[in-house]
């Protein structure tokens, strides 16, 4: 009795369990936080004996607010590590974004997880093959949110054939200006990379480091780039606010982020 960790796969529309672990996880203050309810103390009287009936603890709770989880990465201290993610575990912690609009709570978690969303300048693109036609849509969100974009050769030939105003940019070894140069000198602001392989390439690499020591955001999914390309939007509309737990759960939040009771 009491708490316990389940751990998932999924690929397409197969869902897999991975392990079931008879204990608390990361997870549990994060979900205790989002929903208002102290789950670690809970469990702790469930397995003193007490049922989630007594407990009143049966419905489920649906929160007017947004919760987003964001690990956070040591990458800055391990120069030329691939910041690429894969199924080893790399965080070595998580912080989390709270809002009742689901952009603005997913800016805030890359707040307290930086570097920040960038409200305005140059995306570079770069992406594999097989993500080549799902980013042409992302793209445009940013082309929408006023951004310039700028990509390598392969990349550029499809998003001009998708008529999004594009500069090409030189790989590494094309010539010079090249795109390390391009990102060195502060003329992207936010980084769209997906890797090509369980190998990635030498330019990859490069490109995915020099990001992390010039503080600039990258993406290495499309999903995260959409992800990001919304909480953009909301920045770019909307003021942002603290509010402290007690509100969120106990306060009637409005759109624009101010509490009221």
């Amino acid at each position: 009795r009491g708490l316990m960790n389940v751990q998932f796969a999924v690929k397409g529309d197969d869902v897999y369990v991975l392990e079931v672990n008879p204990r608390a996880s990361r997870t549990v203050p994060f979900v205790s936080k989002a929903i208002g309810v102290p789950l670690a103390k809970l469990a702790a009287k469930v397995m003193t004996g007490k049922s989630l009936g007594e407990l009143g603890f049966t419905d489920e709770i649906v929160p007017k607010h947004f919760s987003v989880k964001e690990a956070v990465f040591p990458f800055l201290r391990y120069e030329g590590v691939d910041i690429s993610l894969g199924p080893e575990m790399k965080s070595t912690g998580e912080v989390m974004g709270m809002d009742v609009d689901l952009g603005l709570a997913y800016a805030k978690s890359q707040m307290a997880a930086p570097p920040p969303l960038p409200k305005g300048g140059n995306v570079f693109v770069s992406v594999k093959d097989s993500d080549k036609q799902a980013v042409v849509p992302v793209v445009r969100e940013f082309v929408k949110l006023g951004f310039g974009i700028i990509a390598t050769a392969g990349t550029f030939e499809v998003l001009k054939a998708a008529k999004i105003p594009v500069t090409k940019v030189f790989k590494l070894r094309e010539g010079r200006p090249n795109v390390l140069d391009r990102v060195k000198n502060g003329d992207i602001n936010f980084i769209i990379n997906t890797p090509s392989g369980k190998i990635p390439r030498e330019d990859e690499v490069r490109i995915r480091n020099a990001s992390l020591a010039q503080r600039i955001p990258i993406m290495t999914t499309v999903r995260a780039a959409l992800a990001s390309a919304n909480g953009i939007r909301s920045l770019q509309k909307r003021k942002v606010h603290v509010c402290s737990l007690q509100e969120y759960h106990d306060a009637l939040l409005t759109f624009d982020g101010a509490a009221t009771v």
